[in-house]
């Protein structure tokens, strides 16, 4: 087979493959719209979404259901499984791909270029028709450099940068948001295994009135009223409990969710009682808000948009100035020729040009102003979110700071009222026994304890969630969890 012929024939395959794909094409761009807008919309591509997304990598994990895990140490392994770290991770890791694309300006592009040509003609030379065949290979390189070009480019990495600046603080708010979803979770489940233990409390101290109550009856002292009403009251306590479970159960998988495995999965916390309950704030408000301002990472975040707007506005104004370039296209041709009735014949040359581009936009119907007007407005609006943001972030604090001293007057106020609460139940149990109290007194002192039981757990942990809601818009909470490398 002639290289005439392999050429052409490569050039079919070429062809057929190109045709394939367009037909291929054709098939993805005709999916059909719903048929009306009565029922949902099912077809092909659903089916094929949907074993895509079971393919997806899950990135729950393995929790040892046997241990007992602090608060801490689930925190831990929520940044380092929480999908919500591994997506603000990847976002900065393209921000920083974005700025290494962006900084490539700063150097030459070199491209090279290899081709291959065959002509065949018939040339009239004398007074006939000579067939000749021209076969090309050239090897070319081509070379563009911007020299200078007042600014525009350092402009555009300025503003790269500080995207991925932006990137940065958002992946450290994201950590943030973790954490606080964790530490309220966390609190929600210590807050519900507290009321479920306070209600089985109450149950018992139902069924205890009940018993009274049906001894009572049995000697004659009482009547059957009021064993009913003792039967209700432990019936109303058996609901208190189931309802109590039911929180526990989905605060279980709140937490899970939160940490990063599945909801199913039942994490051992410690109990309430090992945790201490602070009882005070030794820093003024202010002192807190003034550490947030220097903390929060979304303050940050909006600050890093002021400097891509100041870049932003540097690269709208280099636009008023020349740029120089530089194209350098060097290449080596060799030359095979043929013409009837003579031999081939054969040359090798150098060939190539360099030149010097230097472009300056003289008018432009006042673009350049326009764009400049917009980077200084963008840089006003950029500066007055910021001021928005710090104006947030100290309504927040304020609220977090009041709402925690709130806590510790309600923790004192439920500790006095579940003692007086604990000795109101004993002494109208014990004084129904004897008969010098009736049935309704030692059953408002029973809904009046479980209350109080409810009031004292709230409190508890009312206290310690309020104390993390604080270090959560202080951004206190990063400071201890430090994001790394990796999420």
């Amino acid at each position: 087979m002639s290289w005439l012929s392999k050429q052409i024939l490569l050039v079919h395959r070429m062809s057929m493959i190109a045709f394939v794909d367009l037909l291929l094409a054709s098939r993805l761009l005709g999916q059909t719209v719903p048929a009306s807008p009565e029922h949902p919309w099912h077809g092909s591509a659903e089916l094929n979404l949907q074993a895509y997304a079971k393919n997806v990598t899950d990135s729950r994990f393995t929790l040892d259901q046997s241990k007992t895990y602090s608060l801490s140490e689930l925190i831990d392994l929520a940044q380092a499984h929480n999908p919500a770290t591994r997506a603000a991770w990847e976002r900065a890791r393209s921000q920083a791909a974005a700025l290494g694309i962006t900084r490539s300006e700063l150097y030459p592009t070199l491209a090279a270029a290899a081709t291959s040509q065959t002509e065949s003609a018939q040339a009239f030379f004398g007074d006939r028709f000579h067939g000749q065949t021209i076969q090309s290979f050239q090897l070319a390189l081509d070379l563009n450099y911007t020299v200078f070009d007042f600014g525009a480019r350092s402009g555009r990495i300025d503003a790269a940068r500080a995207r991925l600046l932006s990137a940065n603080f958002a992946f450290n708010d994201t950590h943030r948001s973790v954490i606080d979803q964790v530490e309220q979770a966390y609190y929600r489940l210590l807050n519900s295994i507290g009321q479920e233990d306070s209600a089985q409390a109450s149950l018992a101290n139902a069924k205890a009135v009940e018993r009274a109550a049906q001894e009572r009856l049995s000697n004659g002292l009482a009547t059957l009223p009021d064993v009913l009403e003792a039967r209700s009251a432990t019936a109303q306590a058996e609901y208190d409990l189931q309802s109590a479970l039911g929180a526990e159960e989905i605060a279980r998988g709140d937490l899970a969710t939160a940490v990063g495995t599945s909801a199913t999965v039942a994490i051992r916390v410690q109990p309430l009682d090992e945790l201490p309950t602070p009882d005070s704030i030794s820093e003024t408000v202010e002192e807190t808000i003034n550490r947030a301002f220097a903390r929060r990472p979304d303050l940050m975040q909006q600050a890093a948009e002021i400097r891509s707007s100041n870049a932003r506005l540097k690269e709208a104004r280099a636009a008023y100035y020349p740029t120089l370039g530089v194209h350098a296209s060097p290449a080596i041709p060799s030359l095979y020729g043929i013409q009837q009735p003579f031999h081939w014949s054969h040359t090798v040359d150098l060939a190539g040009s360099l030149s010097f581009n230097l472009n300056w936009t003289v008018f432009d119907g006042g673009a350049r102003k326009g764009s400049v007007a917009q980077a200084q407005a963008d840089i006003r609006v950029a500066e007055a979110q910021t001021n928005l943001k710090k104006n947030q972030i100290a309504d927040e604090v304020w609220t977090a700071y009041s709402n925690l001293n709130t806590a510790f007057r309600q923790h004192r106020a439920a500790v006095a009222l579940l003692e007086a609460a604990n000795q109101s139940y004993s002494a109208a149990l014990e004084s129904y026994k004897y008969g010098l109290r009736n049935l309704l007194d030692v059953t408002a002192a029973q809904r009046s304890l479980a209350q109080a039981r409810s009031a004292d757990v709230f409190a508890r942990t009312q206290v310690l969630s309020t104390l993390a809601d604080l270090a959560f818009t202080t951004g206190d909470s990063i400071q201890t969890h430090k994001g790394t490398s990796h999420p």
